[in-house]
């Protein structure tokens, strides 16, 4: 297990919204979605900064399917891209954090993205495709004098990803937790942990000790 100094590390919790969880199936329910809460509280258990970050999208939005724009369709648009389900709509079960999280306001710093109809971003960095227009999330972390982040949410093979990346080419140490991680299909998980690799991603399979759970 990688050893990190707790005074300089982060640990980023990445969309673990119902939204993404079997809770919620018509929106984009991940397998074993609700089961990362004790892993990411045990990663942030290793940090001296905790940051959240959650999806917030209109039922408006250009890129919701419809009728005529089935899922995964192309989407133009300079800042969203394919065609998915409603989620993460604000004041639905879909919208909220998973049971055992910290409330937003108790991180302690906190990204809402995809409020604006026609942008879709996938990392929690930047509210941009072309990772130009900053969430504050790394200006927050090097201010508070962070090297390293420990990553985990929903899913892996997309906004995960896309934010450990994000975090990776702005200097960080990442370090994905896969424990506190699911993913959509076998396939881009695959690709989106080599793609983390060939950056010099760190990809451990779990981070931090859990209590009274066996592991």
């Amino acid at each position: 297990m990688i050893k990190l100094n707790k005074q300089v590390t982060a640990s980023f919790d990445v969309d673990p919204q119902y939204s993404f969880t079997p809770i919620c199936p018509d929106e984009l329910p991940v397998a074993g979605g609700t089961e990362i809460v004790p892993y990411l509280n045990a990663q942030a258990a290793l940090a001296v900064i905790r940051v959240g970050s959650k999806d917030a999208h209109s039922p408006q939005a250009i890129w919701v399917v419809n009728e005529t724009r089935p899922m995964f369709s192309e989407v133009v648009g300079e800042n969203v891209d394919i065609a998915w389900n409603q989620h993460a709509v604000p004041g639905t079960k879909g919208f909220e954090l998973i049971e055992g999280l910290p409330n937003p306001a108790d991180y302690n710093f906190f990204v809402w993205k995809g409020i604006e109809l026609d942008m879709h971003p996938y990392g929690a960095c930047y509210h941009d495709l072309s990772d130009t227009m900053s969430t504050g999330v790394i200006e927050f972390l090097k201010v508070q004098g962070i090297e390293n982040v420990i990553v985990g949410g929903l899913a892996l093979d997309y906004c995960v990803k896309t934010t450990a990346l994000q975090l990776k080419r702005a200097g960080f140490n990442v370090v994905v937790n896969l424990a506190a991680c699911r993913g959509i299909a076998r396939d881009t998980i695959e690709q989106a942990i080599n793609e983390m690799l060939a950056v010099g991603i760190v990809i451990e399979q779990q981070v931090g000790v859990l209590d009274n759970l066996n592991h």
